[in-house]
C-alpha cells in the first residue's frame, strides 16, 4: 500500500512528517492523513512526494516490485539551498540564514550567496565560493567575501544526507572577531531545516 510505502520512505531519509510535508508543500496533518491511508494524494502531490523520496510515483504507488535505489551515484545538488551559520559579531552569536544557489559540474560545486540574510552592518555579506564532492558523502571547498569592504574568507566541511537532502558542517576561517574564526553551518531546502540543523548542531544532537 502507498501509505505503507510512503512511512517507511520517509523513515528510511530520516525526516519528520513536517520536514516531508515543507518539502512537498502540505501540512504534516496531511502527510499523517496520507500515511495512515486515510486519504491519498492528488496526482501532483503524489509527484512532488515521489521526488521528495527519491523514488518513481509507480514505486511510491507499490506498482514495481521494490527494489534498492542507489541514489547516491545520481547525486545533484544544483539549485536553491537555504544555508544557515552560526557566526559572531562583536563577541555575541548570531545564526544567520541566507538563500545560496548550487551549481554542479562533476563533483565540483560553485556556490554563490543571494541574499545576505541579516545587514551588513550587522554582519552580513555576499560570498561565493566552491566545494568538492568527495565518494558522496563529503563537500570540502572554500568561501570568500564578494562585498568590497568584507575581508573574510575561508574553508568549509560538510557531511552529505545519503539522499542529498541536506548537510552539516563547520566554517574556519578569517571573520569580523579575528582572523581565526569557526562555527556551525548547515544547507538544507528550506530555512526552517536549516536553522534546525544548526540548533541539533550547537547542541550535540548530530554527529559528524
Amino acid at each position: 500500500m502507498m501509505s505503507e510505502i510512503l512511512r517507511k520512505r520517509r523513515k528510511a531519509l530520516d525526516l519528520t512528517q513536517e520536514q516531508l510535508g515543507e518539502m512537498v508543500g502540505v501540512d504534516k496533518r496531511q502527510i499523517r492523513r496520507y500515511e495512515s491511508g486515510e486519504t491519498q494524494p492528488a496526482l501532483s502531490v503524489a509527484a512532488a512526494l515521489a521526488r521528495a523520496l527519491s523514488m518513481s510515483i509507480d514505486e511510491l504507488a507499490g506498482e514495481q516490485p521494490s527494489r534498492h535505489i542507489d541514489v547516491s551515484r545520481h547525486i545533484d545538488v544544483s539549485g536553491a539551498w537555504w544555508a544557515c551559520w552560526q557566526t559572531f559579531h562583536n563577541g555575541e552569536e548570531l545564526i544567520r540564514p541566507q538563500h545560496v544557489e548550487f551549481r554542479q559540474q562533476g563533483d565540483i560545486v560553485t556556490v554563490s550567496a543571494t541574499t545576505r540574510g541579516v545587514s551588513l552592518p550587522a554582519g552580513g555579506y555576499l560570498w561565493c565560493g566552491e566545494l568538492r564532492i568527495w565518494d558522496n558523502e563529503v563537500l570540502m571547498g572554500w568561501y570568500v567575501a564578494d562585498d568590497g569592504a568584507v575581508r573574510s574568507k575561508g574553508t568549509m566541511y560538510f557531511v552529505l544526507h545519503p539522499h542529498g537532502l541536506h548537510m552539516v558542517g563547520k566554517w574556519v576561517g578569517l571573520s569580523y572577531d579575528g582572523p581565526l574564526e569557526s562555527g556551525w553551518g548547515a544547507m538544507a531546502q528550506t530555512k526552517e531545516v536549516a536553522l534546525e540543523l544548526v540548533e541539533h548542531l550547537k547542541n550535540g544532537q548530530i554527529d559528524l
